[in-house]
């Protein structure tokens, strides 16, 4: 039997299943960062600035303020707002919709919520391209961002910068807001982001006793610590925990939970279809 047969039927036997998501499931969703969908939507940043990718270009010294909230405000706005659900996690959505699930996430691009997922069976580590957070900041608050995003896209200059009256500012402070995205020590964990990790806590003291499968999809090295090392600590010490890994490059887990682990190199589209 293979393994994608192996881990349907643990998913259909599984009493509870927990989803942890990394990058890799949106790239398989088509969100990628690199190639033809980056040439396409930022051929006027790669002329100017020779930048190679989404992920890059995020990080890069733009000249000005103007300059760096341009290019932000296409970033956002291409890997969030134009975007709606996508058809991977429609199907991820269609195999747990019935089951005790919840889901932990580093994902910033909020498609499981677009998708049908339940908000109080989310867990959203990083922050979300939808939300602006003070650069202080002076409160652990977020603002939706769309309406000012939007109207950042339609006033990009000639020399890709926006006007100097539309870098947003707090509303409380006055000093400059920034993405609510985790990047150093200031990142705003707000009221729903502590709200979000007391579910998922409870989430976990609920598992002992219990068939679980752990879903851990496109889940690399970049932060380990939030989904990677928990999920492999969680397969060792529940009895019944079964890990069931979509990767095509970080195949590799704790030798112990070795025998409770299933390891899927495919894609993830081709594999959820065939399962639905």
């Amino acid at each position: 039997m293979k393994n994608s047969d192996i881990a349907l039927k643990a998913i259909k036997d599984a009493d509870v299943i927990l989803i942890g998501a990394g990058a890799g499931l949106s790239s398989a969703a088509g969100l990628t960062y690199s190639g033809e969908r980056f040439k396409k939507y930022f051929p006027e940043f790669i002329e100017k600035y020779h930048i190679e990718d989404m992920y890059s270009a995020g990080f890069y010294p733009y000249p000005t303020e103007e300059a760096e909230w341009a290019y932000w405000a296409k970033h956002i706005y291409h890997n969030s707002y134009e975007v709606g659900a996508t058809s991977l996690y429609k199907k991820l959505f269609e195999l747990v919709e019935d089951k005790d699930y919840f889901v932990i996430t580093t994902n910033v691009d909020g498609q499981f919520i677009k998708a049908g997922f339940d908000k109080e069976r989310y867990f959203e580590v990083q922050g979300n391209f939808e939300h602006f957070q003070c650069s202080v900041p002076c409160q652990q608050v977020v603002y939706n961002n769309k309406e000012h995003v939007l109207k950042m896209m339609d006033n990009i200059d000639d020399n890709l910068e926006i006007p100097s009256e539309l870098i947003p500012t707090c509303p409380n402070c006055g000093a400059p807001l920034t993405r609510h995205l985790r990047v150093d020590n200031r990142f705003v964990q707000n009221e729903t982001w502590y709200r979000q990790q007391k579910s998922y806590a409870a989430f976990l003291e609920g598992l002992e006793g219990k068939k679980v499968v752990l879903l851990e999809l496109g889940v690399g090295y970049n932060t380990p610590t939030i989904i990677r090392y928990p999920f492999e600590q969680l397969t060792y010490h529940l009895p019944q925990a079964q890990l069931i890994r979509f990767n095509q490059s970080d195949t590799e887990g704790a030798k112990e939970n070795t025998h409770k682990t299933l390891t899927i190199t495919k894609d993830m589209e081709e594999v959820f279809a065939s399962w639905l």
